[in-house]
């Protein structure tokens, strides 16, 4: 029989095959060939475009960008409905000079500058007293929203609104907070450590689990072991040992799976009132590798099926050699 789980941060019920689930080998799905760097957009010049440069990583603004700040943020009724136009920033964070595809071959010091490069970008952004929200995230491979390019990039959005599923999980632990005065993810990291069936890797002050309630096969979250609701300011100290447990999941992905598609996204309080997120809010990153497709079951309910239990894939990912 398969098994119904509680998120306990949003309170959204996954189903999980357990007796009847499908091995880790049946989810391989790899990447498509890559383009020519001749071709590569990001192997180009361009200094008149960036925005922050710093030990081989840039920020540019997207050549495509779904939001920008031309004028000040203001919303209006339309009817019953509220209209706003497209206030924001839409930025693009290039890895690597090098046409490199997977940030999992890159250098553990580039990552580390990568990351670095998040805080920075998030600390400016946070000084806009119009902006609710900043996101810094990946799309690796075509299955995950990303063009064929073959060049290891990611994005950061700052946005004027809270997003629904941030207001989701920050009321998620507020309310557990409320009730016994310690922090959920505190909890989460302290339990997980504690069993062991669902800890991938651990560093000194990270670790790697498959989540209880997980959403998708082999979706993994990076938590810091010491309590802090923002990644910018959280980070500081920690910067090689966040490196090192990024490089590390994203090689076991990688290897074990021959190269998937994934996005990961940084989970960070929201930008105004700080200090109510400072003791209920624990930042983390949610690495999701695109092995199955949501179908109308999941789209008409709010479910989420995973087909094989977050136990089976944390131990497969722990089995895999990235040394070899």
């Amino acid at each position: 029989m398969s098994q119904l789980r509680k998120d306990p941060i949003v309170g959204r019920w996954t189903i999980v095959a357990t007796e009847r689930a499908r091995r880790p080998a049946a989810f391989v799905d790899p990447q498509s060939t890559i383009t020519d760097r001749k071709q590569c957009p990001y192997c180009q010049d361009t200094a008149s475009k960036r925005i922050y440069e710093s030990r081989g990583v840039k920020v540019i603004n997207s050549p495509r960008p779904v939001l920008n700040e031309s004028k000040p943020f203001e919303s209006h009724a339309h009817g019953l409905y509220d209209v706003a136009h497209s206030y924001g920033s839409h930025e693009i964070v290039v890895e690597t000079p090098e046409h490199v595809a997977n940030m999992a071959d890159l250098p553990q010091e580039k990552i580390k500058t990568v990351m670095q490069t998040y805080a920075l970008r998030m600390q400016a952004h946070r000084k806009n007293p119009f902006i609710e929200y900043v996101l810094a995230y990946k799309n690796y491979g075509v299955a995950a929203g990303s063009q064929n390019i073959g060049h290891s990039r990611s994005q950061i959005m700052a946005v004027p609104v809270l997003p629904m599923r941030v207001k989701d999980k920050t009321s998620g632990a507020k309310k557990y907070f409320d009730c016994h005065e310690r922090c959920l993810f505190c909890d989460i990291v302290s339990q997980e450590l504690k069993y062991k069936e669902r800890v991938v890797v651990e560093n000194e002050h990270f670790v790697v689990i498959t989540p209880f309630a997980s959403r998708f096969p082999f979706e993994t979250w990076i938590l810091p072991k010491n309590h802090h609701c923002d990644f910018a300011d959280g980070i500081n100290g920690y910067e090689n040992d966040l490196a090192a447990i990024m490089k590390d999941i994203l090689l076991r992905l990688k290897r074990g799976l021959n190269d998937p598609a994934y996005n990961y996204m940084i989970q960070n309080s929201p930008v105004k009132n700080p200090l109510s997120f400072k003791d209920n809010y624990h930042w983390h990153i949610e690495v999701m590798p695109r092995l199955t497709r949501v179908a109308g079951f999941e789209r008409g309910t709010g479910f989420y099926i995973c087909p094989i239990p977050p136990e089976m894939t944390a131990a497969f990912l722990r089995e895999v050699d990235i040394h070899a």
